[in-house]
């Protein structure tokens, strides 16, 4: 038969169905495949930061956690250092792969941290950090290269307890209570060894009622939907019985009838750091690295950081209107420090500098 060229001939396009599925198929089913690519082939990255008094094995755990030695050539100070010492923040980053998956690990250490005669006000240097990030971050955000951001945020604050006394001391209120709004505080009992299995029980219950007491927000675990399995729900309901976590660290590999294990040895028998019956290790290593670190990471960003970026909004909002139509660049820097004032702040500043002109001038009725 002859067909003309100028007749267009509808005919039904061959449409892909998916393998044993009559439906048409689109292919948008593949975004998660296509997000799982681009994520695992940029990184992971992920803050964590340690605080608690001096002999509480905060660098021994985090050994622990992420086998590895981070501490090889710290040096202690002597006593007469330690009385001049001061709270320091110390940076370590590495990188860690495990299957393939890429992970940049930044562990935050604060040495002299309770260490001083009169500790007042010395969790400063801690909080000041947190901001310094979150204005970095801020600032990367505003700027003009927003492509290759760093982001360098605490995501999380492994806050140490000593094993020794009743709960929580004035020190330890103080500080979480001067952190808590700023990130997620996630509170553990140091050296759980050197407590029975009922004083561990005593100690967390007291602990949780102190954290009550004084409106200590800590870290809250997400709740289930209502579509996950039962022994997803269990174990969370097994991890949030379990704050504060009471953990164990140890670098010595012990040997025991054919077994070995990270522990410790003691006159009486062996302790085992990844065995459930003496330590919550478990507990809290599967809570950072498998179950709740991107969770750690959202609430970062979705709640403490925005509660510091609208703050820092509001002062340069409440600065500019207060300086009238003409804000100078010297006294927004006493908003934010001078690094390199962000752009949305000068468009900030035009923006409500158009705000404030008489409506009245911008539509003129023309004479007759």
């Amino acid at each position: 038969s002859l067909r003309c060229p100028w007749i267009v001939y509808s005919a039904r396009p061959h449409v892909h169905t998916a393998p044993g599925d009559d439906k048409e198929y689109v292919g948008f089913a593949t975004l998660p495949n296509q997000v799982h690519r681009k994520t695992v082939k940029k990184g992971f990255t992920f803050t964590i930061m340690v605080a608690g008094v001096s002999g509480l094995g905060k660098s021994t755990l985090i050994n622990t956690l992420f086998l590895t030695d981070l501490y090889k050539d710290r040096k202690v100070p002597n006593a007469q250092e330690q009385i001049n010492q001061t709270v320091n923040i110390v940076k370590h980053t590495i990188s860690i792969e495990e299957k393939g998956i890429k992970l940049r690990l930044t562990i935050i250490d604060t040495p002299g941290f309770g260490d001083a005669v009169d500790n007042t006000e010395s969790w400063k240097p801690i909080e000041d950090y947190i901001d310094q990030q979150f204005e970095q971050y801020f600032r990367d955000e505003s700027g003009l290269n927003r492509r290759n951001i760093q982001d360098n945020r605490v995501h999380c604050c492994l806050y140490f307890i000593s094993p020794f006394g009743h709960g929580l001391r004035p020190l330890d209120v103080a500080c979480m209570k001067a952190l808590q709004e700023k990130v997620n505080i996630v509170p553990v009992v140091a050296k759980a060894d050197s407590l029975t299995q009922a004083e561990v029980y005593r100690k967390k219950m007291k602990i949780r009622e102190e954290i009550k007491q004084y409106g200590i927000n800590i870290y809250q675990f997400p709740e289930c939907d209502s579509d996950e399995d039962e022994d997803f729900k269990n174990q969370d309901q097994i991890l949030k019985d379990s704050i504060p976590f009471a953990v164990i660290g140890s670098n010595v590999q012990v040997e025991s009838e054919g077994h070995k294990f990270r522990g410790r040895v003691y006159p009486w028998g062996l302790v085992e750091v990844e065995n459930p019956a003496h330590s919550d290790f478990l507990l809290l290593r599967n809570m950072l690295m498998r179950t709740h670190m991107q969770d750690l990471k959202d609430v970062t960003g979705e709640t403490h950081y925005e509660n510091y970026r609208a703050q820092c909004i509001q002062n340069m909002t409440r600065m500019v209107v207060g300086q009238g139509s003409n804000p100078t660049r010297d006294s927004l820097l006493h908003v934010i420090p001078p690094l390199s004032l962000p752009f949305s702040v000068f468009k900030l500043s035009y923006q409500l500098k158009a705000i404030k002109k008489p409506k009245n001038n911008l539509y003129k009725k023309k004479e007759q």
